[in-house]
């Protein structure tokens, strides 16, 4: 009989907080929930009373409590949670102001940096003052190009602590694709970095700062900030000015938080860019605020005192995800640059420095350190380590056996899986269940998830799309410049009537978890069949001498073809005999419907600033349309490797 892989201890089980929050609403709430399954059921059946006992358990801050907790709740698109409510998202944050650390951080090994919880506040209170001097009002936005470092983190609260929209995106971004996201939005102040370092080298971007200036008219002011904390030479006029001569010139104070509607405007998030210009996803500040806390505190069991980190640039929304925990009174850990410099351990010399508690990464990440044989629990001290999160593409069986097998055994596994459209998951995992190799443990606590076939029926232990049937709050509250929200009905609610369709190709399991195969709209169907690409990708990882790998679904004739692109370890040839051994680990675990008509060899595989596969650019490469916003990828050099392939020509 199938086991789960890991399963909790008592002890954990006695502690968490997802324990508490059930003796929590069978006291409150009368209600009877003595399992987890029990609690998921009550969560999305009785969703005003739900939302309410999240916001009282997890002490959300109101500056007025809601009369309503839920209108509309028949019609998904229209629904509005604590309509009448009003709190300050940043207010949340900084309810901690004690001397312990707040943030620790690096830039690879280079720098070395530490902000307490009072500094943060101290800091927060003195751009916020030049900011209202500046005139920023309720609803301005306030863009980020920037690393992450303390001084985002310090710049976007003050920003919210006033009501402003934050909006940011890392600073290897091109000038023309932060234009692409930026531009549409007028921000009103930019806060940028002097440099930011990565694989080890010092990066300016003092350039191209000037650039986007001359290209966002509206524009009050841009802040410079230090990147590695040393006083910066900025000639200050009055366009410019450098964070350092902010803190000089204002002396910290308390902050006059400015109350907000629980649905206005918090962060405009972007999609990805690699098809056409991003849409600018408008998330509230209640249902951010309220779906992180569920998130961390429940299905991540964060405290107080924790040390949470996950490696994220300001471009992905891991990276607002984190800084969240900061309401829970939890220590962020925050790393800038290449998780693999100046060597393979850094991450996990981080981790055991800093007595890290909950560690988050990008699959692809934790693949690559299986590829590499890292194995941190031999030369590590990793005994503060409770929880590990993987995200940003499925987590494949192996790798869940090598984080037991190579960096820690009595560790909760937590695979999930949602996105910047919610800002949050749909699914990731659950400390006081098992868990099962390969699979993310549960849907969300309130969230309606559901796997559908083609006919909208609900299916389990079959493969279908992944929906969710009944509204949460950190749905956005809308696209920017979609006043008819055309593109926002379009997007989320047209493949089914009344239903949110997220775009994932999934599968709920025997024991209630889930297995994500892969986006929707990159599903290859070779003979009429629905093949996930990580399914592909899964057995492609089994094999040694294959780094990386993309698949992509070719025309031809009235059929699709399979086609493997693999960019293969250093001084590794693609022989007959891999590629052989390639198909036959493919047919041997799945269906011969999966075996690639065509493998080859690329030198590199395009990935975006978050790590994710664009096999939507290399299909349009290959079939000889164009790519737009290029600068939206991590490494655009890479398509060249898939442009006029010879071997794809059909006959």
């Amino acid at each position: 009989m199938n086991q789960p892989i890991w399963t909790p201890s008592k002890t954990r089980i006695n502690t968490a907080n997802m324990t508490r929050f059930m003796t929590f609403i069978q006291d409150k709430y009368h209600v009877n929930a003595h399992t987890f399954e029990e609690l998921y059921q009550w969560s999305i059946k009785d969703l005003e009373n739900f939302w309410q006992s999240i916001a009282e358990f997890c002490d959300v801050h109101f500056t007025k409590q809601a009369k309503t907790i839920l209108s509309h709740a028949d019609q998904m698109e229209k629904a509005v949670f604590f309509g009448d409510a009003q709190l300050n998202y940043a207010e949340n944050l900084l309810r901690r102001r004690d001397d312990a650390d707040g943030i620790v951080f690096w830039g690879e090994t280079k720098i070395k940096r530490k902000l307490s919880f009072k500094e943060l506040y101290d800091q927060v209170s003195q751009m916020a003052a030049y900011f209202k001097d500046l005139g920023l009002q309720p609803g301005d936005r306030v863009a980020g190009f920037v690393p992450n470092a303390p001084e985002t983190i310090v710049c976007m609260l003050a920003a919210t602590s006033l009501g402003a929209v934050w909006t940011s995106c890392s600073p290897d971004f091109g000038v023309s694709a932060v234009i692409d996201r930026f531009g549409q939005v007028e921000p009103t102040i930019l806060i940028a970095a002097d440099k930011y370092i990565y694989r080890t080298t010092e990066h300016s971007c003092l350039e191209k700062i000037s650039e986007i200036q001359a290209l966002l008219p509206s524009l009050k002011k841009t802040i410079v900030f230090s990147y590695d904390g040393q006083k910066i030479n900025i000639q200050e006029t009055d366009k410019i000015v450098s964070c350092e001569a902010i803190l000089e010139r204002y002396a910290p104070k308390e902050i006059v938080f400015t109350p907000m509607g629980f649905n206005d405007p918090l962060f405009i998030m972007y999609s990805s860019g690699t098809t056409g210009i991003p849409k600018c996803i408008v998330h509230g500040i209640g249902g951010t605020l309220l779906q992180h806390m569920k998130e961390h505190q429940l299905h991540c069991d964060i405290k107080p005192n924790d040390r949470i980190f996950y490696f994220s640039t300001c471009g992905w929304m891991m990276w607002n995800w984190q800084v969240t925990a900061l309401a829970s009174k939890a220590m962020l850990l925050i790393y800038d640059g290449c998780p693999i410099c100046p060597n393979e351990e850094v991450l996990f010399d981080f981790m055991a420095q800093e007595k890290m508690t909950f560690f988050g990464i990008a699959a692809k990440i934790i693949d690559a350190f299986k590829k590499r044989n890292v194995c941190p629990k031999k030369s590590h001290d990793l005994s503060h380590l409770r929880d590990i999160a993987s995200t940003g593409s499925p987590l494949v069986q192996e790798s869940f056996d090598y984080i037991y097998e190579s960096i820690k055994e009595d560790v909760s596994v937590m695979s999930i899986a949602g996105g910047t459209d919610i800002i949050s998951c749909f699914v990731l995992g659950n400390p006081i269940a098992p868990v099962w190799r390969g699979e993310i443990q549960t849907a969300g606590l309130g969230m309606s998830v559901q796997v559908f076939d083609d006919e909208g029926h609900a299916i389990k232990e079959k493969k279908g799309e992944l929906v969710c049937t009944k509204p949460f709050p950190s749905m956005p509250i809308y696209f920017w410049n979609d006043p008819e929200r055309a593109k926002y009905h379009e997007t989320y609610f047209e493949e089914y009537d009344n239903v949110w369709c997220h775009g994932d190709f999934a599968e709920i399991t025997a024991n209630n978890g889930f297995v994500i195969y892969g986006r929707s709209d990159t599903i290859l169907n070779p003979g009429g069949v629905r093949i996930g690409t990580a399914e592909i990708y899964r057995q492609v990882e089994k094999v040694d001498a294959v780094l990386e790998s993309i698949v992509i679904g070719q025309a031809v004739k009235d059929d699709v073809r399979v086609i493997l692109f693999v960019k293969l370890k250093e001084n590794t040839t693609l022989t007959d005999e891999l590629k052989t051994h390639i198909k036959t680990t493919i047919r041997t675990h799945t269906t011969p419907r999966h075996v690639p008509a065509l493998i080859l060899a690329v030198r590199d595989i395009p990935r975006t600033k978050s790590g994710k596969l664009v096999e939507l650019a290399v299909k349009n490469i290959i079939e000889g349309r164009l790519v737009k916003n290029k600068d939206a990828l991590a490494n655009p050099e890479a398509l060249q490797y898939f442009e006029n392939l010879v071997e794809l020509l059909l006959t």
